[in-house]
């Protein structure tokens, strides 16, 4: 029977190519940006029962599932809520527009992706409170209207005023509000990663100081909003980050999981509600994990623990600490467990694996494949994807990269370069997924002839806090020092024409193009730099001050890094391109930039995308690739 669906499925999956499709080698520009035709297809499962497994009729496409009515929800700046009756009632009625109730709050930092928070068995409604009315307004231009409109958004700057934020508790019994009585540290402190206790009589907190550097767990009763405690500290000199709430066991209701990598670097802990015992790791691996799901003593979670580029499926014991883990392929996986906890499903990919799929039992005794995608169309295959490490510049840490050599290679020649660049926080870019994590316009790049570098640098995720951390209150330093390295390596092939370098990257990695241009003119000839960060004073409070502190706390670091300085230093040819209505990384930046090189004498580019954000998409997308891309074939081919 297993035999007779594995066939049904291959055959329902195996979509055929156009024949223009795979007479091609090189992708047309809205292929590469948009991969129309090029996706990845694969089946979809979901469990139907204990252990039964079915394939979605269409592939890539997840079951329907119709999405219950919300409990709450925000309305312009208040809060509303709907009875079974649905009948509309008003959480909140608050007429100036400066407080807002029940959405995200800091920026989306600290985990946070909402405001609001319903306790386990629906009778309350816990919420944020915003009050921005301090925070300073940046205008951005609208020129859609007949005369310009300049349309104002509160963005809180280093150093500067920011916003206070508050939790309720709304009774829907008793139509009341109790406020949480936070009264730790300063009143611009950070409540992060909102947990109801499992009895829905009490809301655990992680409060931040400003200043992110210290963080209290505490207890609150929801009923009066009386603190009860104070459950763990956390202080460090460079900076705390909680991102993710307390997981509370089923099997116990006084223990909980607590992720923090401030201890000892790497986040994952047990702990006890009632401090029967203190904390304790809840692995003996040194390396990054994450949280999965829970099923009766096991928990399971992925782990960084074979490699920083891999994802594996582990479980550990709860009763006996013994850890096992589950998923065997080298790759990056992503799984689900089965309700009652003794199946899991795998779906998982690595450097010249697709797509591939199966099932097996969580004693780790049985795994039985189900599928794996064909070959892709020829329009990726075409050039040759390498990976590997570099190391860092302080010789301590291996750096991952990935290099796509040119189409038909021929090593007695020599190439352009293009290093793609992000290098900050929260983002990885080589992983051992299907072609390195090498993006399909790296591809077309190579397409066209030229070598596209890629390489994480310290700062980046997923090798613990030291290497993450190394970046404190110098962003760009140790990165560019990394890049460098990796440079080295690279210019050390004869393959490589030394005298034809590009870069190129968008957000953090804008702020890396530029600092990577002015600092190493005699490497970087061509630079196209997207929403770059240029001063670290202009750029918002919760992210800013937890790598840089603030412009007053650190001056020296404020001035190293600001690229206004380096204008003067400007020699190839560099192209800043930035959505005008960015609202993350504000057109200050860019046009501050601009300003500083015409008092210097030097000659940017620049080009903006009237009406857009940080990111581009659709057809803006496709503009932006066709205009870096010819940027290159114009300065550097």
């Amino acid at each position: 029977m297993k035999r007779i669906v594995f066939a049904l499925l291959t055959l329902l999956m195996a979509g055929q190519l156009s024949l223009a499709q795979e007479e091609r080698r090189v992708m047309t520009m809205e292929e590469a940006v948009l991969g129309r035709g090029l996706m990845i297809q694969s089946p979809t499962w979901h469990w139907t029962g204990d252990k039964a497994v079915v394939a979605q009729d269409e592939p890539g496409v997840p079951p329907r599932r119709q999405r219950p009515e919300p409990l709450a929800y925000p309305r312009g700046n208040n809060l509303y809520y709907k009875d079974a009756e649905g009948v509309e009632h008003a959480i909140t009625a608050y007429a100036d527009p400066g407080i807002v109730c029940g959405q995200s709050v800091s920026r989306n930092e600290f985990g946070i992706s909402g405001g609001i928070f319903v306790s386990p068995d629906s009778s309350k409604i816990a919420f944020y409170r915003k009050d921005e009315r301090g925070v300073t307004l940046f205008p951005l231009l609208d020129i859609t209207t007949r005369t310009g409109t300049l349309r104002e958004i509160r963005y809180p700057m280093n150093g500067m005023t920011s916003e206070q934020i508050a939790l309720g508790v709304y009774d829907i019994a008793s139509g009341t509000t109790a406020w949480l009585q936070v009264d730790d540290f300063d009143e611009e402190r950070y409540l992060t990663n909102i947990t109801w206790g499992p009895g829905s009589d009490r809301i655990y907190i992680q409060v931040l100081d400003r200043a992110q550097k210290h963080v209290h767990l505490n207890v609150y009763d929801v009923a009066d909003g009386r603190c009860l405690g104070t459950l763990l500290t956390e202080e460090n000199d460079r900076w705390v980050e909680p991102q993710e709430p307390l997981v509370f066991l089923d099997t116990d209701p006084d223990q909980f999981l607590y992720f923090t990598d401030n201890r000892d670097g790497y986040k994952n802990y047990l702990c006890s509600a009632s401090g029967k015992f203190a904390p304790r790791r809840l692995t003996d691996v040194d390396a990054d994990c994450s949280y999965l799901t829970q099923r009766g003593r096991y928990i399971y979670y992925y782990s960084a623990e074979v490699s920083p580029v891999e994802n594996h499926l582990f479980r550990v014991d709860l009763k006996t600490g013994k850890k096992l883990r589950l998923t065997r392929e080298k790759g990056w996986h992503m799984c689900q467990i089965s309700p009652d906890g003794k199946y899991f499903m795998d779906s998982w990919s690595s450097l010249n694996v697709p797509r591939a799929a199966g099932w097996g039992t969580t004693d780790g005794k049985k795994f039985t494949e189900l599928y794996r995608a064909p070959e892709p169309s020829p329009l990726l295959t075409s050039c040759r994807i390498e990976t590997g490490t570099v190391k860092s510049a302080d010789g301590k840490y291996d750096n991952h990269y990935g290099l796509v050599y040119p189409i038909d290679f021929d090593p007695s020649k020599k190439y352009p370069v293009i290093l793609y660049v992000y290098g900050g926080p929260h983002t990885q870019l080589i992983r051992d997924v299907y072609q390195g994590g090498m993006s399909r316009w790296d591809i077309y790049m190579a397409q066209h002839g030229y070598i596209v570098f890629t390489m994480d640098n310290r700062g980046t995720p997923n090798h613990g806090a030291e290497y993450e951390k190394a970046i404190h209150r110098q962003c760009g330093q140790v990165e560019m020092a990394d890049q460098m390295e990796g440079m080295k390596w690279l210019m050390s092939h004869p393959w490589v024409d030394r005298d034809r370098i590009g870069v190129h990257g968008w957000s953090y990695g804008g702020f890396m193009t530029i600092s990577l241009t002015v600092n190493y003119p005699e490497v970087f000839k061509v630079a196209v730099a997207g929403g770059p960060v240029i001063d670290w004073k202009w750029y918002e409070v919760m992210y800013g001050e937890r790598y840089m502190d603030t412009p007053e706390s650190n001056p020296e670091g404020y001035a190293k890094t600001s690229l206004l300085s380096k204008a003067k230093d400007l020699k190839g040819k560099l192209q800043i391109i930035i959505g005008y209505n960015d609202p993350t990384v504000v057109p200050q930046h860019a046009l501050s930039f601009i300003q500083a090189c015409a008092e210097a004498g030097t000659q940017p580019d620049f080009f903006a995308y009237p009406g857009e954000g940080h990111n581009m998409a659709g057809h803006a997308s496709v503009h932006l690739h066709e205009r870096i891309t010819q940027y290159f074939e114009d300065y550097l081919k």
